[in-house]
């Protein structure tokens, strides 16, 4: 059963980027590494070119890169709802991002 989950892609990881960003492009090369073994739904956000107000750019924009993780099913994020995501921050680990994926489906 958890497999079947897995193949339909039960999380949504969004990152927060932005132009020119090292730690940014660690962050997807991870991103890549779980996509490996466990496909996600994703999107990317750049918080400079972001249009949302108030903006992902207010929140992040010293914090980058930043990922949401939720169910696949959960409505689109807001800025204002960020505050009860499951996230990490700037450096993180392939383990790090499956566990959160984990906690996420459980919710």
């Amino acid at each position: 059963m958890r497999a079947t989950c897995r193949l339909l892609q039960a999380c949504r990881i969004t990152l927060f980027t932005r132009e020119n960003c090292g730690l940014c492009t660690t962050a997807r090369s991870v991103l890549s590494d779980v996509w490996d073994t466990r496909p996600f739904q994703f999107k990317e956000v750049d918080i400079i070119k972001s249009e949302s107000k108030p903006s992902w750019r207010d929140l992040y924009e010293f914090d980058v890169p930043v990922i949401h993780i939720s169910k696949s099913s959960a409505p689109e994020e807001h800025p204002q709802s960020a505050s009860k995501a499951i996230k990490l921050m700037h450096r993180f680990t392939t383990d790090q991002v499956k566990a959160k994926m984990d906690l996420a489906e459980k919710a």
